[in-house]
């Protein structure tokens, strides 16, 4: 029970106009064109403001940077784009002894692929790019932000399967909150933000608990002290979704577990929560061996990064939903397989 766990109260902040900030900022990018989108970004955006991409993108700085390496490609390839949140929330970050004030926004960037992307072929149909950003706000600028969306579900849409083995979850275009509540536009209680963070770290530390245990608790064990029994997983391509306790450690947590060793834990850049919505980002959050072979890579002592978003529901007590985004291109080609290069190959 929350209770028992070690809950901090920091004074709450007044994070209204940040989240005012970063909406007028999403307000302005929906009409950007690809010559205009730098300039659209530079209104809002510190002139060196560090971005953090999935590869291929990585890290940038400034707003001409960061919309030449993603937006104008992005926008060129896509019309009509539409950004369909399902989340969006603020809070200081614990990273930093919660003095900085970040947003999170979650969703899809929906538009028409009309041109290819990254050599993924266009199919001219709809499509929908999951995404979840976090933006730190100081001053009334955007100094930090990080973008990760998952592009093998982007692959998989334009009816590429660039894995090497079935998912074990499911894939899906995946929908926001059961509850239809996670656009926290205006204030919240912020005792519910300490009560999410709380068990949000409560499980963080489940797993670093069992990771070391001598005699660790069962999977079940674990899971049902920080989560519902019908858990959402919304795992990333390549993993795929999944539902209930039982399915997820039969199909994500035994897979990942068996198949993966010797994981590093690097920390977060970022950890906030606001009412009943949390979420956090690390680059990396995890080192890690693909020891026995995962997601049909063979396995090897190569170590291995993944840079991570998790946002979570909490519902009550315990955590009900939870969206993952992997920059797996990046964790796939530190192991030797570069999926870009080989979409190239098969262009060619």
């Amino acid at each position: 029970m929350l209770g028992a766990m070690n809950i901090s109260n920091p004074t709450a902040p007044d994070v209204q106009p940040a989240k005012a900030l970063v909406q007028d900022h999403y307000a302005a990018l929906a009409s950007a064109t690809p010559d205009t989108v730098a300039d659209v970004l530079a209104q809002r955006l510190d002139p060196a403001c560090h971005w953090y991409g999935m590869h291929p993108f990585h890290e940038q700085t400034g707003p001409q940077a960061i919309g030449a390496t993603f937006w104008t490609p992005f926008l060129r390839a896509f019309s009509n784009v539409q950004r369909r949140q399902d989340i969006f929330f603020a809070g200081l970050n614990e990273i930093d002894g919660f003095q900085g004030v970040w947003t999170c926004s979650m969703g899809h960037l929906m538009g028409l692929f009309d041109a290819p992307f990254l050599n993924i072929p266009a199919s001219r149909k709809m499509t929908f790019v999951r995404y979840a950003e976090f933006n730190k706000v100081e001053d009334g600028r955007i100094t930090r932000s990080a973008l990760f969306v998952d592009l093998l579900h982007l692959m998989m849409q334009a009816g590429l399967n660039p894995l090497r083995a079935p998912q074990t979850g499911q894939h899906l275009v995946q929908p926001g909150p059961m509850t239809h509540d996670g656009l926290l536009h205006g204030a919240q209680d912020p005792r519910e933000g300490v009560r999410t963070l709380a068990r949000i770290n409560n499980m963080i530390g489940s797993i670093n608990h069992a990771n070391v245990a001598q005699k660790p608790p069962s999977p079940q064990e674990e899971l049902a002290v920080d989560w519902h029994h019908d858990m959402i997983w919304w795992g990333p391509a390549g993993i795929g979704a999944t539902y209930t306790i039982e399915r997820y450690i039969e199909q994500h947590q035994r897979p990942f577990r068996t198949g993966i060793s010797d994981r590093t834990y690097n920390g977060h850049l970022c950890r906030m929560a606001e009412g009943t919505y949390g979420g956090f980002f690390g680059w990396p959050n995890l080192t890690l061996t693909n020891s026995n072979g995962f997601m049909g890579v063979p396995g090897s002592d190569t170590r291995a990064d993944m840079r991570v978003v998790d946002v979570y529901r909490r519902a009550g007590d315990k955590l009900a939903e939870n969206w993952i985004f992997i920059d797996m291109l990046h964790f796939l080609k530190m192991q030797g397989v570069d999926v870009l290069a080989e979409l190239d190959a098969q262009t060619d």
